[in-house]
């Protein structure tokens, strides 16, 4: 069965730059990024992406979810 986590809410609140190389420190997922606000996204669904949404000081504002 497989250990990674799917979500990260601990992590709200963080700055997203050091929470994106945690993830992937800690998981070994490479396509992690941050997202500003405003920015425009695809909808697909990907199983080894994990987006990290942040505030305008850079600060996480929702749980980084696999998708």
């Amino acid at each position: 069965m497989d250990e990674t986590p799917r979500s990260w809410p601990d992590l709200v609140g963080k700055d997203g730059n050091e929470v994106v190389e945690k993830i992937k420190r800690e998981t070994g997922f490479t396509q992690v990024h941050v997202v500003m606000p405003g920015s425009m996204l695809t909808m697909d669904y990907r199983t080894d992406r994990i987006r990290v949404h942040v505030d305008e000081q850079g600060k996480v504002q929702y749980p980084p979810t696999v998708g």
